[in-house]
């Protein structure tokens, strides 16, 4: 059956990863990249599945474009099946210094945006009565490191929320659950040093940082016919840290 799939934040290391996924391994998906103002590398995906992938912009934080993006995709192919909500920042610092814009945006860009993604979803999903949510929380949410109070509470309520949604939506087919990856190649800041990276790979118990592919086969296993009765739950991928 086909099914159309909305990735958030489908311009980074993550979000490529999923889309990839997905379009690699279900051959009549179609998959839409939600992008803001960086697309080339989402851009490039979709040349690659021509007819199967398009780019479909969409300010996670705004509810009309929440709106807009999936008037659009019902357009094009119908209901959507499948929301990854993977769009998130981070602007830490230590909460004696952190600013009100710190704190606000970054409770924005990854909270409120899940509660904008999953409301502005839910009346189709309703209608059809059957859909996946998959919610990219964070490890911070279940270990909150110092100097990141903003992003472990945001994330800490993307879990919280994906439980309560879990069980309002169950009666009607609709699945949510939560993704919580430990650090990610290519999803680390630019101006950690090669000594920090080997530090915490050591603290790591396989001594390594998970692969994009990982994350992404976890997300595609919760968004498949086979994770049916699996919902409202919590999936900590980290490599043994926790």
């Amino acid at each position: 059956m086909s099914r159309s799939i909305l990735i958030t934040g489908a311009n980074g290391a993550l979000g490529l990863s999923i889309a990839d996924y997905f379009l690699s391994r279900e051959a009549e998906c179609r998959v839409f990249l939600g992008v803001r103002e960086r697309r080339d590398k989402a851009a490039e995906l979709a040349a690659r599945f021509p007819g199967r992938a398009d780019l479909v912009t969409l300010e996670v934080t705004s509810p009309d474009a929440w709106k807009a993006a999936i008037t659009e995709i019902e357009a094009k192919a119908g209901s959507l099946g499948v929301l990854v909500n993977n769009a998130g920042l981070h602007e830490d610092a230590l909460l004696a210094n952190m600013t009100h814009g710190q704190w606000s945006s970054v409770l924005d860009g990854n909270l409120n945006a899940v509660f904008h993604g999953c409301q502005a979803v839910l009346p189709g999903m309703m209608r059809q009565r059957q859909g996946r949510i998959v919610n990219i929380s964070s490890l911070s949410a279940l270990t909150s490191p110092a100097g990141q109070t903003n992003y472990a509470a945001a994330k800490a309520g993307v879990v919280g929320l994906t439980q309560s949604l879990a069980k309002e939506s169950a009666r009607m087919g609709i699945t949510v659950n939560a993704v919580c990856p430990g650090y990610i190649e290519g999803g680390l800041p630019a101006d950690w040093t090669p000594e920090h990276l080997k530090a915490l790979k050591m603290q790591l118990p396989m001594r390594r940082f998970a692969r994009p592919a990982e994350i992404a086969a976890a997300v595609f296993f919760l968004a498949s016919p086979d994770a049916s009765y699996i919902t409202g739950s919590t999936l900590k991928i980290d490599g043994g840290l926790l």
